[in-house]
């Protein structure tokens, strides 16, 4: 959940385009649930029947039919449309395989196509090995209907197997199984560094098929203006995103929803500076630009060496980092922000004799550099300060001058004992914080 966070990286999309525009066209039709495909059950998801619910050992003839619409006459309408565009087919493979005009004419305009899986079900109780399978089937079947194999996978309907699962059985670009950002970014999976390119269930005409969803066009037009003019301000303000537009053909070839989906391409396409990408261009764009770094990640580290590593950071205090690898460390941890917070929250829930301990080592460790007058009426005040609150005095010295020193001793030398004491112990973690962005990035 952490993200690229406040420091997010500039896109930097070719031709200093302000906003990258990927439209996804899901081929599906084909390689849904059907008893005629060995299924156990017709059909049951994304479709005009409000309510449907899969008929075990049966034909759906009026599923089968919406299905139907969407190779027969959708997707041709789709393919009107977009045809001079970069799009990205998310293709089922036996869809696919059933599809050799609707094929030919993908290839003939030039666009990517990605594998959307073997067929068009549910995986999320489908044992990892027969999924595995599945996945090699779909590539390999893919690679004999196209003629090459996939560089983009999204299954959808997937498991929490399926991201590593195809990064191990797949040499692909990028996997898109995923909903949680607007840029790119890799993951471990598979063994290896794998580039995410994140896809859209909002910018999405699946929306026409559920409760709550888009009711007609305008509304889906709206959203796309909407979505599409927000990222291009962001974009305008040297925060460039992209867009992901989700199309099914049984569902925006319907007439009325094509044509708010036309207004809302020419509303984009009268824009300057919009890239009008293939997800593959921006997965090689990505890698390219913003390879993947090779970091220390804290998260990932076995108790010895999280230790030996950050124990240091609350000075004398390695208790501190034994309790904080104990909490649940994940990625929001593997920067200098996020680990001082896990250390802070270990210290802070230490015994008073504990936190003695450390500020007995952080005052002896980081001396302040004052000149001989100064260091004399500095250590005179500490002395003063020990005698009140029973500790020496620890101060971040990063943050003041030499004066600011003394005049900041004065000052607590005055305080309440308790709050005195939690003002020493915030100033540890000050101090903490100081270290630990010299070892990790913010």
């Amino acid at each position: 959940m952490a993200g690229h966070g406040p420091d997010m990286p500039e896109a930097r999309w070719p031709n200093g385009a302000r906003i990258a525009v990927q439209i996804v066209l899901n081929y599906e039709e084909g390689g849904e649930n059907n008893v005629l495909h060995g299924d156990a059950a017709s059909e049951a998801f994304l479709s005009e029947i409000t309510g449907a619910q899969p008929w075990p050992g049966q034909r759906h003839w009026n599923m089968e039919t919406i299905y139907e619409y969407g190779s027969r006459a959708g997707f041709w309408r789709v393919y009107d449309l977009l045809k001079d565009k970069a799009v990205t087919v998310y293709g089922v493979a036996t869809a696919l395989a059933r599809a050799p005009r609707q094929l030919k004419a993908m290839q003939d305009a030039g666009w990517e196509i990605a594998s959307h899986g073997l067929k068009w079900v549910e995986h999320k109780d489908m044992p990892a090995e027969e999924e595995r399978a599945q996945i090699r089937e779909a590539i390999r079947l893919h690679t004999e209907v196209t003629g090459t194999p996939p560089r983009g996978w999204y299954t959808g309907r997937c498991s929490m197997n399926t991201v590593e699962l195809a990064a191990e059985e797949g040499d692909f670009a990028y996997i898109a199984d995923s909903y949680a950002d607007d840029l790119p970014y890799w993951v471990k999976a598979g063994g290896k560094d794998q580039l995410i390119v994140p896809y859209t269930m909002d910018c999405n005409d699946m929306r026409f098929a559920i409760q709550a969803g888009f009711t007609d066009g305008a509304q889906f037009e709206g959203y796309l203006k909407d979505s599409f003019d927000m990222l291009y301000a962001e974009g305008q303000a040297g925060k460039p995103k992209m867009l992901s537009i989700g199309l099914h053909c049984r569902l925006i070839g319907r007439p009325g929803r094509a044509m708010a989906l036309k207004r809302a391409l020419e509303h984009m396409a009268g824009h300057e500076g919009v890239w009008f990408a293939t997800r593959e261009e921006i997965a090689d764009h990505w890698a390219t630009t913003y390879p993947p770094e090779d970091r220390l990640r804290p998260s990932q580290m076995d108790r010895d060496s999280f230790v030996a590593a950050f124990g240091d950071a609350f000075t004398g205090g390695a208790w501190v980092a034994e309790a904080a690898h104990a909490l649940e460390l994940g990625s929001h941890h593997d920067c200098a922000v996020g680990l001082h917070h896990a250390l802070a929250r270990a210290f802070r829930s230490g015994s008073e004799a504990q936190k003695r301990t450390v500020l007995t080592a952080c005052a002896a460790a980081i001396p302040p550099t004052l000149d001989d007058q100064q260091r004399a009426g500095y250590d005179d005040l500490c002395a003063r300060y020990a005698d009140v609150h029973g500790m020496p005095f620890v101060c971040a010295p990063q943050d003041l001058t030499a004066s600011g020193l003394i005049d900041t001793l004065q000052r607590r030398i005055a305080n309440d004992p308790s709050a005195e004491f939690a003002e020493a112990c915030a100033q540890a973690e000050r101090i903490a914080e100081e270290h630990l962005a010299g070892k990790m990035t913010t």
